[in-house]
């Protein structure tokens, strides 16, 4: 291997620059939030880090440079998390009987005030749930006008937080015990199920974590504004981390196998993610394939929409659609119990 050009030494430079961030991203999981809540914002922005650094190293391979092994290492060391960016494989489909059949889905209030500038993307919205045809349906931003599209779940629970909009669960299965858990000062909650099915209990979890009110489309980013929006962000990762403790704790009370829906408003690279995860099974990571991002972002494949299974339940398959009638897009798994 020849010695670098000053071209090259500029390249590796900047190589460095974003191997450091990406290490530092990949340890912001394990730092406290409540200490620290600005650097929370690092976790966002590492599947461009990951990407950026996946470049240099084809760079440095192709130019046959050991400078390759900077990248490596930092991408072999976070493996676990790196490989949650890409999956290459995985199950979409399976016909079976004994699976259960579970749907998540931020609906955006079904369209109500026409944000994407066109008729009919409610019905569009109840169309797609009526061809996966769920046993068990998670929707988040539910409205109340919609109460009566949903005839065919015998049974639902749903919660309603500020102007007839809240969480919702429905089931073909019988729910025995149902509750929310409120989230202070916030619109924000989670509520819970417990459904029989045949000889098995399972408690549904449907969570709406607070959200940052940032349109990635819109919102201004620049370095006049970035220590505002720095700001905002710290705050909202603050309160997320109380909303997680509060999630936690009943979780941990809970004497049945779990499965947690809904939309987390944070990446699978969070300490938020971490710690709702636990020892649960991420359904994508298990039969998942491509990015999986659940959040309409041009060119960033943001995935905050997750289910997550006790990892006693068996993941058969996790499909994502990609119809764009919300600013979210949702997440069909099978599992079997």
């Amino acid at each position: 291997m020849k010695k670098l050009n000053w071209i090259d030494k500029g390249i590796f430079f900047v190589n460095t620059v974003f191997a450091f961030l990406l290490q530092l991203s990949l340890l912001v999981p394990f730092i406290p939030i409540k200490s620290f809540p600005k650097t929370a914002i690092f976790s966002l922005a590492t599947p461009v880090l990951i990407i950026i650094n996946v470049f240099f190293l084809v760079y440095w391979v192709v130019k046959w440079k050991r400078q390759w092994l900077l990248s490596f290492v930092i991408l072999l060391l976070g493996f676990q998390q790196v490989s949650s960016l890409y999956k290459f494989s995985g199950t979409q489909n399976v016909v079976s009987e004994n699976s259960l059949k579970i749907m998540t889905y931020n609906v955006r209030i079904f369209d109500l005030y026409k944000w994407l500038g066109r008729d009919g993307v409610s019905e569009e919205i109840l169309s797609m749930i009526s061809e996966e045809n769920p046993d068990i349906l998670c929707l988040q931003e539910f409205h109340e006008a919609k109460k009566s599209a949903f005839t065919n779940y015998k049974y639902r629970f749903i919660k309603y937080r500020a102007k007839g909009t809240g969480q919702a669960i429905f089931s073909k299965h019988p729910i025995v015990n149902k509750g929310s858990l409120n989230f202070p000062n916030s619109q924000n909650n989670a509520i819970f199920a417990d459904i029989v099915r045949g000889n098995d209990t399972v408690r549904v979890y449907n969570l709406h974590m607070q959200s940052f009110h940032i349109n990635p489309v819109n919102e201004e980013i620049s370095q006049e504004n970035s220590s505002r929006l720095a700001r905002r962000m710290g705050a909202v990762f603050s309160k997320q981390q109380i909303q997680t403790e509060i999630f936690v704790s009943h979780k941990e009370k809970c004497p049945y196998k779990t499965i947690t829906c809904g939309d987390l408003n944070n990446n699978q690279y969070s300490s938020i993610y971490k710690q709702i995860k636990g020892d649960d099974i991420d359904t994508f990571d298990e039969q998942g394939s491509g990015t999986g991002k659940t959040y309409y972002f041009k060119y960033f494949p943001f995935r905050i929409d997750f289910v997550l299974v006790d990892e006693t339940i068996q993941v058969m398959s996790h499909k994502n659609r990609y119809e764009k009638l919300s600013d979210h897009y949702p997440i069909i798994a099978q599992l079997k119990i």
